[in-house]
């Protein structure tokens, strides 16, 4: 990757000068342009302000045209003074890495966490996360997953209105910290996947237009599109995979998690994410380690992960709601909005069998067909990742509200059972192991008053379809909505939370103990439910899992040869050779 310090990309100013200062110290300096619209410094003009010389860095920044003010640099590795303010330089290979001997892990049988930064631990910091890595490896996690880290407006949200994408947030610790992050998770035999946002930029701080065609025509969700495809976009499509490469080559990550990929809007002959499939597998082959790309996508397409040579982009993997939402519906009876269509057990069964609920059938809440089936033939059940809680299915509540308010311990361990041990990538969020009591609320921190009020108005808009009560909206805007999304770690040894968090445990320990609970051959997992009972039972090859959701108990066969290697908190009541299992409570049977 080219080293582009003080030098930038920017066809649109007809001058662009650069402003370096030392604190004690300013210089400006004319920029010249090349051919290809990149402006770069006279050379040998700043080698006095190389690394070695200042290895805490320079501040730097760009004047455009006749602005009085210097703009951050859009490849800014460092922004200490938030994201309107000057660039600090940064090494990245200053850092002693000790993960030499590290191989990496697969996506194939792993386990993910996904956890976010600012709220993990009370402290909010990455090197705060590293101290807690212990406790992850004892629910068998593989994977940690991190909401966005870029630099973004104000001290604290979720990481999706970053604007600075090769800047690790000083709230976080900064750059320096994120290296320490995941050398320290390598050394405890943990992978990290990075989340990452290329569909569109935060709504403060976004100077990329001011530089170049970075935006396109026309709006998704949540802001302008990027320009893939149209004038310049060679350019642009080369920021977003040199991002890519940096988050591999500065920081040793081994994946990324891609944000909503169904609003990159790319008509080119090449996907940008066939792109990235591309430069990834490179980049896998050149470190000699796996990396993982996984598609968070609403189109339930397997395009996403359909192998390049069979006509698909070549990702790793994708997310799954409908699996939450089977999940979700099966365990809380909560039938409003898109959860409508997954009212019935067979919505679940489809889901476990199938993969996707919505494959080419009507969707009402989209009001239309939706999905493209799965080939199960060809398809490993490891490329979806499922969940029974993520941050958006939790935070995206008009509370923010968690399942342990709404289920028993019971039907808590029964999803977790349904996500650990049905074939799937299974993907944990943060304090779902042992029943948080803090919710995961949607929190901003924007420093125009003008904004938290849009923002905070159009959250109460968001939730008009799904019949939630706009009263009990909490303000992104004001801080405690942030404190109290922290996670509580005094909780662990308590009543429930002790309870689940030995569930997540027996999981673990479960999963290692049943080589068939990770068979990923689609075929290898049968459903039967019943909608009058409400008992399902899954088949995994020689396991199987009964779950009781109805009100009465379930009398579960256990023959010679075969016992109860796992259960629900409640338990279940032996009766010769078959078990009695409670209401909500779930049993697995394997050979003793």
């Amino acid at each position: 990757m080219t080293d582009h310090r003080f030098s930038v990309w920017a066809p649109r100013p007809r001058t662009v000068r650069l402003v370096v200062s030392t604190g004690d110290h300013e210089e400006v300096v004319d920029l010249a342009r090349g051919a290809d619209g990149w402006w770069a410094p006279p050379a040998g003009t700043l080698d006095r302000f190389d690394l070695a010389a200042f290895p805490e860095g320079v501040d730097y920044g760009f004047l455009l045209d006749d602005d009085p003010d210097p703009r951050p640099d859009p490849r800014s590795r460092r922004q200490p003074a938030g994201v309107h303010g000057l660039s600090r330089t940064f090494d990245p290979g200053a850092f002693t890495w000790t993960d030499d001997g590290w191989t990496g892990r697969q996506l194939p049988g792993a386990v993910v966490y996904e956890l976010h930064v600012g709220t993990f631990t009370p402290e909010g910091t990455l090197d705060a996360a590293a101290g807690r890595l212990d406790h992850l490896l004892s629910i068998g996690v593989d994977l940690v997953e991190l909401l966005p880290v870029n630099a973004f407006n104000g001290t604290h949200n979720w990481g999706y209105d970053g604007v600075g994408w090769f800047a690790v947030t000083e709230a976080y610790g900064g750059p320096a910290a994120y290296q320490r992050f995941v050398d320290a998770c390598h050394a405890a035999g943990l992978g990290v996947v990075q989340d990452v946002v290329y569909n569109h930029l935060g709504p403060s701080g976004n100077y990329l237009p001011l530089y170049g065609p970075y935006l396109a025509t026309g709006r998704n969700t949540w802001g302008d599109y990027v320009n893939l495809d149209g004038e310049d976009s060679d350019e642009v499509r080369r920021y977003v995979l040199d991002n890519v490469r940096s988050w591999f080559h500065d920081f040793h990550v081994d994946g990324l998690r891609l944000d909503a990929v169904h609003a990159l809007k790319d008509v080119s002959d090449r996907h940008l994410l066939e792109e990235m499939a591309v430069e990834t597998a490179a980049y896998s082959a050149q470190v000699g380690r796996p990396l993982t790309l996984i598609a968070e996508s609403d189109l339930n397409d397997p395009v996403m992960f359909t192998p390049r040579e069979a006509g698909g982009h070549g990702l790793t993997a994708q997310w799954s709601d409908d699996f939450h939402h089977a999940v979700h519906v099966a365990l809380t009876g909560e039938t409003s909005g898109y959860y409508a269509d997954f009212e019935p057990l067979a919505a679940l069964q489809k889901v476990l069998t199938h993969g996707f609920f919505h494959d080419g059938t009507y969707s009402s809440f989209r009001e239309r067909d939706h999905g493209v089936a799965i080939d199960r033939a060809t398809t490993p059940t490891w490329r979806l990742v499922v969940c029974s809680q993520n941050h958006d299915q939790i935070g995206n509540r008009a509370r923010g509200d968690r399942l342990t308010e709404h289920l028993d311990d019971d039907q808590l361990a029964t999803a977790a059972l349904l996500t650990l041990c049905t074939g799937f990538t299974p993907m944990l969020f943060q304090g779902e192991e042992w029943a948080a009591s803090s919710p995961f609320q949607f929190f901003t921190s924007h420093p125009e008053p003008e904004l938290g009020k849009a923002t905070a108005e159009g959250r109460i808009e968001e939730f008009a379809k799904m019949g939630w009560d706009p009263a009990v909206v909490p303000d992104p805007q004001d801080p405690e909505t942030f404190t109290r999304s922290k996670l509580d770690w005094s909780e662990l040894t308590e009543g429930r939370h002790a309870v689940l968090l030995e569930v997540y445990r027996s999981l673990a320990r479960l999963r290692r103990s049943q080589p068939d609970l990770l068979d990923p051959d689609f075929t290898s997992t049968g459903c039967e439910v019943d909608e009058a009972t409400r008992v399902v039972r899954v088949r995994r090859r020689s396991v199987e899992l009964v779950l009781a959701l109805g009100t009465e108990p379930v009398t579960v066969d256990v023959p010679a040869g075969r016992a109860v290697v796992w259960a629900t908190p409640g338990g279940y009541d032996e009766r010769g050779a078959s078990v009695v299992v409670p209401p909500h409570g779930a049993v697995v049977v394997a050979d003793a």
